[in-house]
């Protein structure tokens, strides 16, 4: 019998592990518990572990000094969970190999989505997001989250960064507005918000944003992103 796809939750908050193994199992998971960064290290040498589901501010070690020690010799998929909303903390936790990042105040239901996308990326053998993507005026640093146009940074919002670079890694395809919000915000919801982001993202991208080079609206249906990154 194949053994199930097993989830380790590393928190220090017994509450929210709890909620978080209830909706993991009802949708199948195995479900392992760590509440410190040690014993999630222990864990992760003696059982098989699929995804890890790490807590960020812990008492000891943190999040972040674990996610080091498991990215020392582990491709396992990690997910931030943490009450902090900063960029910098983000940024941070990207930077040191972290496959996504998710405040506590997202539901249950949009953690567990999160997770499945993470795990069917790994288990496609997709390539991990190249470390910059270069489209001549545009570039955009992935791991330091920076965007430069013309050689000059250009300031995004963490939720403008995040559009930017679900398009620039999926060059040429149309996204519908209800599938960039699902994406980015983890659930159906309003069009005009994802209109506004995109209005605001070609204001610091584009030479002309009546006229874009980049983010081009496919008429009816939504939107795609054209370039070609270099080698």
């Amino acid at each position: 019998m194949e053994r199930p796809t097993t989830v380790l939750i590393v928190d220090d908050e017994e509450d929210i592990v709890a909620l978080m193994r209830d909706f993991l199992e009802a949708e199948g998971y195995a479900v392992l518990a760590a509440y410190d960064g040690p014993t999630a290290l222990r864990t992760l040498e003696h059982e098989p572990v699929d995804c890890v589901l790490l807590d960020v501010m812990m008492p000891g070690p943190s999040g972040y000094d674990v996610l080091r020690r498991i990215r020392e010799n582990r491709d396992v998929p990690v997910l931030f969970l943490t009450a902090r909303q900063e960029d910098h903390d983000k940024i941070r936790g990207l930077g040191l190999g972290a496959d996504d990042f998710i405040v506590k105040s997202a539901t249950p239901g949009e953690v567990v989505a999160r997770i499945k996308a993470v795990l069917r990326r790994y288990r496609r053998g997709e390539p991990a997001p190249r470390a910059v993507l270069d489209f001549g005026r545009l570039v955009i640093d992935v791991q330091a989250h920076e965007v430069r146009v013309d050689g000059k940074p250009v300031q995004l919002t963490a939720r403008e960064f995040e559009l930017l670079q679900l398009f620039a890694e999926h060059p040429r395809q149309v996204f519908t507005r209800e599938q960039l919000f699902q994406r980015l915000w983890g659930e159906f919801g309003d069009r005009h918000t994802v209109t506004v982001h995109i209005g605001r993202l070609r204001e610091k991208i584009e030479e002309d944003p009546a006229n874009p080079r980049y983010i081009v609206t496919v008429w009816g249906v939504g939107y795609r992103f054209d370039g070609e990154a270099r080698p």
